[in-house]
């Protein structure tokens, strides 16, 4: 790790129960300064809270919309803080996990739902990259031959659609393939660009409540049956974590039974 505390921005935190959120928690015990952003105020306001109650170094940057230009102002934001003992943040690692589900059969499909996923899938993560990367051009390579590490979060529906997901798969679709590109383009300047495919559901508030009331308590403690956010957390940091000369471009994470 830099000699300078490095910074993680953490884009699409949800309510503070799933990937976006682990994320932060486990990057803050790892000595990282954290950056969050998501829409909700509350729900960023209630996550920082916790990381410093942990010890962490946190601030929060809510953003009106995902648009691009909402994304971009808000991104420069995070790059003119003045941490705390630190003229200047050293921003390392940049986490796109903001998403927008659209699941419906293809006739149900309206122009609105589009303009979300085109938003959410294309124009924010476009504009979110294009920061991160210029950022991390001005980099030092650290010890590890990196300037940078950027990573997306996709969906089953990366790779596959579904006939109630032709809308959120063409997002998903599109999201892979900017983040193949960006590795291609970017990876001979030693900045690492990495696609997770999150095969399965994630155990947070929401996808309990989905459940049959008899069955959440199981869901709960089922370690095969969905993925826990703390290990996507985990996998996160080892693909921050790794050297130049092995870098990972796609992961895929599921639990153990699911069926794929």
């Amino acid at each position: 790790m830099s000699p300078v505390r490095p910074v993680i921005i953490v884009a699409g935190i949800g309510n503070g129960t799933g990937t976006g959120a682990s994320t932060a928690r486990l990057f803050a015990k790892e000595g990282y300064r954290v950056a969050l952003v998501a829409r909700n105020p509350d729900h960023l306001k209630k996550l920082a809270s916790e990381i410093k109650g942990a010890g962490g170094e946190v601030e929060t940057f809510p953003v009106p919309s995902y648009s691009y230009s909402d994304v971009t102002a808000n991104f420069q934001k995070i790059k003119d803080h003045k941490w705390s003992g630190s003229e200047k943040a050293e921003i390392r690692v940049a986490v796109f996990n903001a998403g927008a589900g659209v699941f419906k059969t293809f006739l149900q499909v309206t122009e609105d739902d589009l303009k979300i996923i085109e938003e959410t899938n294309i124009k924010a993560p476009f504009a979110f990259s294009r920061q991160a990367i210029l950022t991390f051009q001005d980099n030092a390579i650290d010890e590890l031959g990196r300037r940078g590490t950027l990573i997306f979060t996709g969906a089953t529906a990366s790779l596959r659609g579904n006939t109630f997901t032709s809308a959120f798969a063409a997002g998903k679709f599109a999201l892979r393939a900017l983040s193949q590109s960006l590795s291609k383009e970017f990876g001979k300047q030693n900045i690492h660009v990495a696609h997770a495919i999150i095969d399965g559901g994630i155990l947070t508030d929401t996808s309990v409540e989905r459940q049959p009331a008899d069955k959440q308590a199981a869901y709960r403690t089922n370690e095969d049956a969905r993925l826990n956010p703390d290990s996507i957390a985990k996998s996160y940091l080892y693909l921050a974590n790794q050297d130049r000369s092995s870098w990972t471009w796609e992961i895929d994470l599921r639990p153990a039974h699911e069926k794929w």
